[in-house]
């Protein structure tokens, strides 16, 4: 068997009993709450994050928060609906749309892809963001482009300027902005904490947005890697629809799975390489455990390296000039 297989496994029932201990201690003791709210996407990082929740704080004082918007899945909302049953916790659902429109996030988003796709129509016409194809399979820079669906026609990809991806990512993270504020809201009504839903992959590698998705008072799964939060929601007795489900971004119209938009390699592999540069293992002896090349062991390291490096802003802490 793979050395990598057998170390990304867990002990899923001493994982629960530990997280769940933490946060009621945190919850209750340390932050004086008396619940916890948490934004439920339908994808298995905040279902898991609720069933834990569940366990350690119980039904009743677990409050699920369905933030829909103009470019979300109607899957995301219905598995949503089916979490909240599973675990028979009260589940609130407010529509973004309004806010986020008197704010110009979709003006503004339109604007921004006007810049690469001038005759963009945004009442038929999907878009979303990408990386190049899968690293394992050549070795490419971390360049976006963005891919236009047209009804009945085929689909456009053009590399985005600097100016055009940051226009667009900055109008997209506004969504992440309204969701942290909403969590807040329903949480400060009721004196709850809020639950972030961030696991290892995403916050080492910057897959977040800074005081949007990021912002939490507890981030319980934010040291497992994806792989493991999949092993705890078999555990956890999660909806197989939900298990089964491809991770996406939920943000752009045309929607985006998790891979394609940023990761570049599947979490089955990329989590494995990962635990083996953590573990001190060398290229050589990591691909032949997984039966690569050490040159595309090599492309993922140096992969994982760069994000973690280029994006260490989103995880600094305000500063202040020490006395």
């Amino acid at each position: 068997m793979s050395i990598l297989a057998e170390s990304m496994k867990i002990k899923v029932d001493d994982e629960e009993s530990r997280l769940s201990k933490w946060m009621k201690n945190y919850v209750f003791r340390e932050f004086k709450r008396r619940g916890a709210v948490i934004g439920v996407s339908g994808g298995i990082d905040s279902s898991v994050v609720l069933a834990l929740a569940v366990r350690a704080l119980g039904n009743k004082r677990v409050v699920a928060l369905a933030m829909p918007e103009k470019d979300s899945s109607p899957d995301s909302l219905e598995l949503a609906i089916q979490l909240s049953k599973k675990f028979d916790v009260e589940l609130l659902k407010t529509d973004l749309f309004p806010a986020l429109d008197a704010l110009g996030c979709y003006n503004n988003l339109t604007d921004a892809i006007k810049e690469t796709y001038s005759d963009y129509d945004p009442k038929q016409d999907k878009v979303k963001l990408v990386l190049p194809d899968n690293l394992l399979n050549k070795p490419s820079l971390n360049i976006f482009s963005l891919v236009l669906m047209r009804p009945n026609q085929s689909e456009e990809r053009k590399i985005l300027s600097p100016q055009a991806y940051l226009g667009i990512v900055a109008a997209s993270n506004m969504k992440q902005r309204m969701r942290m504020l909403n969590l807040y809201y329903h949480a400060e009504k009721r004196n709850y904490a809020v639950l972030g839903t961030g696991n290892k992959n995403e916050h080492y590698q910057g897959f977040f947005v800074k005081y949007g998705d990021g912002g939490a008072d507890l981030q319980p799964i934010r040291h497992l890697y994806k792989t493991q939060v999949y092993q705890l929601a078999r555990y956890l007795d999660i909806p197989q629809t939900i298990i089964e489900r491809i991770p996406t971004t939920d943000t752009y119209s045309a929607g985006s799975t998790q891979e394609e938009f940023y990761f570049r390699v599947p979490f089955e592999l990329l989590d494995k390489i990962w635990l083996g540069m953590e573990m001190g293992m060398s290229t050589s002896k990591i691909a032949d455990d997984l039966d690569l090349t050490a040159e595309q062991v090599k492309r993922v390291m140096d992969d994982l390296i760069q994000k973690e490096r280029t994006t260490e802003y989103l995880r600094t802490a305000p500063l202040a000039i020490q006395d």
